[in-house]
């Protein structure tokens, strides 16, 4: 049949009562659409005003050329289900390579989802599914992805691979990958598989929102390990918190990240690693211009990769362990990164070392960065119970307790034989992480009864600005501030080299290690071949 090239939804069949099947008019009338499309190459439109409109048991197979136009979060709602097929994903929309034969050949042009929302919270499957999404679609040309809220999703909420000349904003993800535990593929809020377009994949994120989700708030994954990782890709203005990670690069290279922020995450903040489907880290990334705070472990994460990359202004700080932690995941690439830069960042307040190295580098460079209060998990161990003891959703308060104002960030209480962790605390209440992503409690089976016993380790030893655990070749870290000057002093030394710690070549210059509490350098093994020079106290 010939269509208009914009039509609206309900003069074609679709209900949206909430209680009727739309997905048969829905598939029908983009099929029709994209006909047209595919006659006369003129992109066409449907317009969906207010409702629910219910997508059950079967996704609707996208068509290139097809937009879809609601009214609004909120007003606009596709409500997936699939009672009549508990076994398979229903995504709104979907067009893969391995059901439908999606390649850079056989793609989606000029499609736009735009002004509506995507509830996921009716389809389960009987085991997880990677493609029990809110939106699935590889091979995108041109795309547009904006104002949409998809939530509560079994699996990623957005999953759309392979994004050319494409942009996704104003997307708001919550508590999707709901299914995954956590170990899974997908689960994300925002999740982009890369690598398909080949070397470059031009593609902006920007101005979304990713909270509670199973696994990352956003994530880019190379998807097979033989693909060269691409350029092109920018994460701008997001904000993303209580996901496991906050925004994660598995795999592309030359990511750039600027004004995000990433917030109250269980894993890290900004992770680089093997997690990815490929197990290839990203490289060549620029992350500016971000707050990175309150993270439950780390504030960055970073390794499996063959580097380069650059951290340059941020703010890096009161995250539960290290701020920025080098570290490589078994499994992934673990020779030494070369040519990290940490630049003019604020390095502040984490719970242990504000930068840890524990994996190795070559000419890596720490430069002019502030690093100041770190270590703050000072606390000697406490317990308590009985009267003045009580536990609700998230906090545990001990009204005899006269705590160190966070000196217990990061820990975990016992209580009763559960745990939990401490995310920050006051001289008498501790706040607790959620158990998982999105559950708004830290207790599986309810908070604990009044009175219960509860106990808090004790401190770690060195808490330093800058800790060397791992080999460093040719570092130069020069024209840093590390120090504390707050009354009851944390942070123990400015620089640490551990027992472990193998530093050769590079030098040490212009720095002010002065005014940490126990001393202002500490080489349990002697740096080879350094040159030192111009340090304050050293």
């Amino acid at each position: 049949m010939s269509l208009p090239l914009t039509v609206e939804a309900r003069a074609y069949g679709l209900v949206g009562d909430g209680t009727g099947n739309d997905q048969p008019a829905l598939a029908e009338l983009v099929d029709a659409l994209g006909d047209g499309y595919e006659a006369d190459g003129r992109p066409r439109t449907i317009r969906v005003p207010a409702g629910r409109y219910v997508i059950r048991d079967r996704p609707v197979v996208w068509r290139s050329g097809v937009s879809l136009i609601g009214e609004g979060r909120g007003a606009t709602c596709f409500v997936l289900c699939n009672p009549g097929r508990p076994a398979d994903p229903v995504p709104l929309a979907w067009f893969t390579a391995q059901e439908h034969g999606a390649g850079r050949e056989r793609h989606l042009a000029d499609v736009t989802f735009a002004h509506l929302e995507i509830d996921g919270s009716g389809a389960r499957t009987t085991e997880y599914h990677p493609l029990a999404k809110g939106l699935g679609l590889q091979y995108v040309l041109r795309g547009r992805f904006s104002d949409l809220y998809i939530h509560d999703t079994a699996a990623t909420g957005f999953g759309c691979d392979f994004l050319q000349d494409t942009v996704v904003e104003g997307v708001l993800a919550e508590r999707c990958g709901a299914q995954d535990p956590g170990d899974k593929m997908g689960g994300a809020g925002i999740g982009i598989g890369i690598g398909g377009w080949g070397r470059v994949e031009r593609l902006a994120v920007t101005a979304c929102t990713a909270t509670g989700n199973g696994t990352n708030g956003i994530f880019v994954e190379l998807q097979q390990e033989k693909w060269p990782p691409p350029r092109g890709i920018r994460i701008t203005a997001c904000h993303t918190e209580d996901n496991r990670f906050g925004i994660s690069d598995w795999g592309a290279d030359g990511l750039l990240v600027t004004s995000c922020t990433m917030i109250g995450n269980h894993e890290a903040g900004f992770d680089v690693s093997s997690q990815g489907t490929s197990g290839v880290g990203g490289r060549g990334g620029i992350v500016t211009g971000c707050v990175i705070d309150g993270n439950v472990r780390d504030g960055i994460g970073f390794g499996n990769t063959p580097g380069p990359y650059s951290f340059r202004g941020n703010r890096i700080s009161a995250n539960g362990r290290y701020g920025h932690w080098e570290h490589n995941l078994a499994g992934g690439d673990r020779e030494a990164a070369a040519d990290v830069v940490l630049e003019s960042n604020d390095i502040r307040d984490n719970a242990l070392d504000g930068i840890r190295f524990d994996a190795a580098l070559r000419d890596p460079a720490v430069i002019g960065n502030r690093i100041r209060g770190n270590g703050r998990r000072s606390a000697p161990a406490a317990a308590g119970g009985g009267d003045g003891v009580r536990c609700s959703r998230l906090f545990l308060t001990d009204e005899h307790a006269d705590w160190t104002p966070d000196g217990h960030r990061g820990k975990p209480v016992t209580v009763g034989g559960r745990s939990a962790l401490v995310m920050y605390n006051t001289a008498t209440e501790l706040a607790l992480a959620p158990v998982r992503p999105g559950a708004g409690t830290a207790w599986e089976d309810g908070p604990p009864p009044p009175g219960t016993a509860y106990r808090l380790p004790d401190s770690p030893g060195p808490r330093a600005g800058i800790t060397v655990d791992a080999e460093l070749f040719r570092a130069h870290v020069r024209d840093n501030r590390v120090w504390d000057d707050r009354p009851d002093r944390t942070q123990t030394h400015g620089l640490w080299v551990t027992r472990a710690g193998r530093w050769s070549g590079g030098r040490v210059s212009g720095n002010d290690f002065t005014g940490n509490a126990a001393e202002p350098v500490r080489l349990d093994s002697a740096p080879q071949d350094v040159r030192w020079g111009d340090d304050n106290d050293t």
